[in-house]
């Protein structure tokens, strides 16, 4: 299999997980780090160098090298999009990461720049969209969709017909019905239970079944909608 050079955007806890998962399990070969100037805080790592992400251009020119921003769900996702946008404008191709242990079914469809872990079940139909995290043990049933930018935690489980609205959060064991749906910008607590829809963007929610918080996820946050 021919080989690629990757260059990871980040240079925090997901970036060092995203260096592993790429190096031992996948066709591409990292050949660096980029952050941007402000978090610059090392030159190197595993060997590899680090530059800031203004001037990355000189360091590796889009062409030679593919790139994944490796960024968690800080700031409600919204950094992760940013980032991945700045990559888009400056003529980077954005390369994904499917673990060879996850379940991916042939009529599922993934968006770039997407990450998933180990044990996922992707069944017929499911539509990830760009820049979705999904970490270990997610079952995404058929038909389901996961906008852009959505983070799911550990062992979620989303049934059939379903819609996580793009930038959307979901905590470790949480479960949705068939045909739930949750807006733009939902954080949804671990352990919670959806089994109705909630069309308002921004929402907190939590518990059995759940409901939404008083404060909102961009006021949690401190981001703007």
């Amino acid at each position: 299999m021919l080989q690629k050079n990757l260059l990871i955007i980040g240079a925090g806890e997901f970036a060092d997980i995203a260096y592993e998962y790429f190096t031992v399990d996948s066709n591409f070969t990292i050949v660096g780090f980029a952050v941007e100037h402000a978090y610059l805080a090392e030159t190197e790592k595993f060997g590899l160098p680090v530059v800031a992400l203004e001037s990355v251009e000189t360091a590796f020119a889009p062409g030679s090298v593919a790139v994944h921003v490796a960024v968690t769900s800080t700031k409600l996702n919204q950094v992760r999009e940013r980032l991945v946008g700045l990559m888009r404008e400056k003529g980077y191709d954005l390369a994904s990461y499917v673990s060879s242990r996850a379940f991916v079914w042939r009529t599922a469809e993934l968006g770039e720049n997407v990450f998933i872990f180990e044990n996922n079940v992707l069944q017929h139909g499911v539509k990830i969209g760009d820049g979705v995290v999904l970490w270990s043990g997610n079952h995404i049933g058929h038909q389901s969709r996961i906008e852009s930018f959505c983070f799911l935690s550990l062992h979620v489980v989303v049934s059939g017909y379903c819609t996580i609205g793009q930038r959307s959060f979901v905590g470790v064991n949480a479960t949705f019905a068939d045909h739930v749906s949750i807006s733009a910008d939902t954080v949804v607590g671990l352990g919670s239970v959806l089994n109705k829809s909630v069309d308002e963007p921004g929402q907190i929610l939590t518990g059995n079944p759940a409901v939404a918080s008083k404060v909102s996820a961009y006021r949690y946050f401190k981001v703007k909608p």
